[in-house]
């Protein structure tokens, strides 16, 4: 498990959920745009929902419900459970999570601009790959429980 988020990093994730509710869908369409270059992680995915606009729309309610509770996660659990079963369901594994942060937060710098200034990448990359941490470890535990079974 990763360190806790350090008060300046919550401050600073919190402080992009308003841009985060307007722009948070282009974000997460430009995110997958990118890491559909690569046609193995494109696989993983339900292509109707990615057209529909469902999944991106999906993602960027999940990344400023994150934003908005950084510091109160425990309003999160039942969407962070929700992800890791869906995840497991399609199959996302531990070494996926590299390719969706090489994606996204880039794709944060070219939606918002000046607004994503280096301090505000530099929070939100602390702050993905500590929900990462969260949502691989129960993913390993959902995993293991599947093979069990």
């Amino acid at each position: 498990m990763s360190q806790p988020l350090s008060p300046q990093t919550m401050a600073l994730v919190k402080a992009t959920a308003p841009a985060l509710q307007q722009h948070g869908v282009a974000i997460t369409t430009l995110m997958y745009q990118r890491l559909f270059v690569d046609p193995s992680m494109k696989a993983l995915f339900d292509m109707a929902e990615q057209e529909s606009g469902t999944q991106p729309q999906r993602l960027a309610a999940a990344i400023l419900a994150f934003a908005q509770n950084v510091d109160r996660l425990d309003a999160l659990k039942g969407a962070l459970e929700r992800i890791s079963r869906r995840h497991i369901a399609t199959h996302i594994r531990s070494e996926h999570y590299p390719a969706v942060a090489d994606a996204l937060l880039p794709a944060i710098r070219d939606v918002l601009g000046d607004a994503a200034s280096d301090e505000v990448l530099a929070a939100w990359g602390e702050a993905y790959w500590f929900l990462a941490d969260i949502l691989i470890a129960r993913e390993q535990e959902l995993y293991r429980e599947s093979e069990l079974a």
